[in-house]
């Protein structure tokens, strides 16, 4: 099709000159394809966020690494190692970090989880909120003092998580629980960054 430039009414006319669409036909199409595109686009530039939404992951846990970190098998046989948001627990060689995977141990150890998940780390673990029987573990490393609130990742959390993960952890250390019976209790970020030293 071409434009009859002779046509003041900017009707579509087809090659051999007849009016294939009257001039209101015109316009009625022409807006819908510029609503169409601008849905594209609107649709294109939504694509990252959605890709980074919330998906859920769920499996049994075939592995317990550390205070707060664990492997599941989900559907299909499939190992996907995950590292519990929200919190930092102590190394294996730090003070409590064997106790710190026990606990972890007993929440989860063998056990059917739900993962809340958005992102994955620069190890390419996924990074997520853990429920068992819709409690959540990360909160529960915390409350029994042996995890840190990383409040350098608290802007991932929802403002709800972050206040009760803040509160939870301040709690913990005020009851003296957990790795808080040590006044001397070194954060895992702290540990590395003398090791590097």
């Amino acid at each position: 099709m071409r434009r009859d430039e002779a046509s003041d009414r900017s009707c579509c006319v087809n090659d051999k000159g007849a009016s294939v669409i009257t001039t209101l036909c015109c316009g009625a199409r022409r807006g819908i394809i510029i609503h169409i595109m601008r849905l594209l686009i609107v649709l294109l530039l939504a694509l990252p966020f959605a890709a980074a939404s919330a998906a859920t992951l769920t499996g049994r846990t075939v592995r317990v690494t550390d205070g707060d970190t664990i492997v599941i098998l989900s559907e299909g046989n499939v190992q996907h190692k995950i590292r519990l948001q929200g919190i930092d627990a102590p190394e294996r060689r730090q003070a409590y970090g064997t106790k710190s995977k026990e606990h972890l141990s007993e929440w989860v150890a063998g056990r059917f989880v739900v993962v809340e998940t958005d992102k994955r780390d620069r190890y390419g673990r996924v990074v997520g909120k853990v429920l068992v029987g819709g409690k959540d573990v990360c909160l529960a490393q915390l409350m029994a003092g042996f995890a840190w609130h990383y409040k350098k990742y608290q802007n991932e959390q929802t403002a709800s998580d972050r206040q009760q993960y803040a509160d939870a952890g301040k709690e913990a250390r005020d009851a003296k629980r957990g790795l808080w019976q040590d006044p001397q209790a070194i954060a895992p970020w702290d540990y590395h960054a003398a090791r590097r030293k």
